[in-house]
């Protein structure tokens, strides 16, 4: 891995900056003025625009507290870098081995909320172009930091940035893996509802894009829903005054790989309450995190085949509510598709009810920004992967001409979202030197 251009000067600086603002708690919490997602968050993005001022970048912050950028060079073609300040919330901080919102440096590792998701990828970036200026190197085009504010929900700082400001020429977004993921499948955010549950009551909510992996239950007979259990070979622990259905966690996008333990509870209410909304679980959608038994096969050869999650599910007298993240492949036709999921579970009585829905990216892959990105990679690694494709949804879609590039490097344990968020520090470096020699390819003389 090249180290020429990012010294341990730049290397010792991404990390302070990445400490600096993993101490900052910017998860989503109610609007206050200028901060419409929450104190913290806006705290976040003072301090970023506050370090990228600090190495002297020409920097601008919404008053409103939808976004703030820092900028370098010049020329008429914007380049981005788009990362964001906020970050899920850390669940239990007993769950934790440290303060997830005090960044720290142990065994070579960064630690906290946001070391891998967002806030140390985007100091790295930062930081490694700061190294291009340190070496002297002339920028032939505008370098523009672009930090959203609300990427773990429903992206309103960056649609506030693209409705404000300027249009990047081409880019890339460090949040997500390298080599490079030049498709990131469409995604559908819905609930399906229908109508209650006299005998049953349920409240079991987790975020769109999770799979969870504990269910609760404490209701009526409950000894059935065990036996029910049981029979399916369902794992589960008794608790004070219940049991809890055990699962696999993972991100919605692989929800596959995952094992949804809301899902397994409620094919055993099924079992045991019946009724046409569970029965939509139960007799049809069943454990198959693909969707094929809903909608059939739904698949291209540019990305793979789509992803269903069931992730909360609601169920009172009034009405029975399941919330779904649909990650779909990107040649496939979205209105095509919704209107084949609302007939498949219109037999169910349930209704589809629209969230929210981000298109797809795709930029080919013979295209020059994924060409000298992907040259760049492999001069730096000597690894000959592949560019891929992602079921996951980053910023880069929300650009013009623009890619999801690293940060992290193949073999980095993920932990993403999950206690003990870290990033190891030669990890950290190696990314940064790879974000310096690809801007330096794409944006000096």
């Amino acid at each position: 891995m090249s180290d020429e251009i990012v010294t341990a000067v730049e290397q010792q600086g991404a990390v302070e900056a990445a400490e600096r603002l993993i101490s900052q708690a910017s998860y989503l919490a109610p609007a206050e003025p200028n901060a419409p997602f929450g104190a913290g968050v806006r705290h976040a993005l003072d301090e970023v625009i506050a370090i990228a001022a600090e190495l002297g970048f020409k920097t601008y912050e919404d008053p409103e507290g939808y976004y703030g950028y820092a900028e370098t060079g010049s020329g008429s073609e914007l380049f981005g870098i788009i990362g964001h300040v906020d970050v899920v919330p850390a669940g239990d901080p007993k769950d934790w081995d440290a303060d997830p919102f005090k960044g720290i440096v142990r065994d070579n590792h960064l630690y906290g909320r946001g070391s891998q998701d967002d806030k140390g990828p985007s100091m790295a970036a930062l930081f490694a172009v700061k190294a291009l200026e340190n070496r002297g190197y002339h920028f032939n085009k505008r370098i523009r930091f672009i930090f959203g504010t609300d990427e773990e929900n429903l992206w309103r700082g960056i649609a506030k940035y693209n409705e404000k400001e300027e249009s990047v020429t081409m880019g890339f977004a460090p949040d997500a893996e390298f080599p490079l993921i030049y498709a990131e499948k469409g995604l559908q955010d819905s609930y399906l509802v229908g109508p209650g549950y006299d005998d049953l009551n349920l409240n079991l909510t987790n975020p769109f894009n999770a799979v969870p992996d504990k269910a609760p239950y404490n209701g009526p007979r409950l000894d059935e829903v065990k036996e029910a259990l049981d029979a399916h070979h369902f794992e589960y622990q008794p608790t004070d005054d219940g049991i809890m259905v055990k699962g696999k966690a993972v991100h919605a996008m692989q929800a596959p790989k995952g094992t949804n333990a809301l899902l397994r509870l409620a094919i055993a209410l099924d079992d045991v309450f019946g009724g046409r909304p569970l029965d939509f679980i139960g007799k049809l959608f069943k454990e198959d995190a693909t969707g094929t038994n809903v909608l059939g096969t739904i698949e291209d050869q540019e990305s793979g085949h789509l992803t269903f999650n069931i992730s909360s599910l609601t169920i009172n007298e009034k009405e029975t509510r399941m919330q779904i993240d649909m990650r779909i492949p990107v040649t496939v036709d979205h209105a095509q598709l919704m209107t084949q999921l609302r007939e498949a579970v219109a037999p169910y009585d349930l209704q589809e009810e629209h969230f929210d829905y981000l298109a797809p990216l795709y930029v080919p892959k013979d295209s020059p920004l994924v060409e000298t990105l992907m040259t760049v990679y492999r001069d730096e690694t000597g690894d000959d992967s592949q560019p891929e494709v992602s079921g996951g949804a980053t910023y880069a879609r929300t650009m013009t001409n623009t890619v999801a590039y690293g940060a992290m490097l193949p073999g980095t344990p993920d932990f993403m979202h999950q206690v003990n968020e870290n990033w190891p520090l030669d990890k950290m470096f190696d990314a940064m030197a790879i974000y310096a020699e690809a801007v330096r390819r794409l944006c000096t003389d």
